[in-house]
């Protein structure tokens, strides 16, 4: 029976050795940490639009108070979203 090593090294192999001498994690909990941080911010807009909308709603705003409060929240997304008008935010939501 032979046993084989990946050589493959992690993408993120600097930021986990980071946080391991950073924190009290671990290699696997800081690669788990990082994957659930790059999956929250790999959102497509429209479903970060529809997300934010349902939430904001369930607090009892009104869509007044909510699209202009999308839209400044999109520039702070990992990939910078597209400027969306008040307009495309409500399509977007009601098609």
């Amino acid at each position: 029976m032979s046993s084989t090593v990946s050589t493959a090294r992690h993408p993120c192999e600097e930021l986990i050795a980071h946080l391991t001498r950073t924190s009290p994690l671990g290699p696997g909990e800081a690669a788990r940490v990082i994957a659930d941080v790059l999956a929250y911010f790999s959102e497509p807009v429209e479903e970060f639009v529809r997300r934010r909308h349902g939430e904001l709603k369930a607090r009892g705003l009104t869509n007044d108070e909510i699209f202009p409060r999308i839209a400044a929240e999109l520039p702070g997304r990992r990939v910078a979203a597209p400027e969306l008008s008040l307009r495309q935010l409500r399509r977007i939501v009601y098609g």
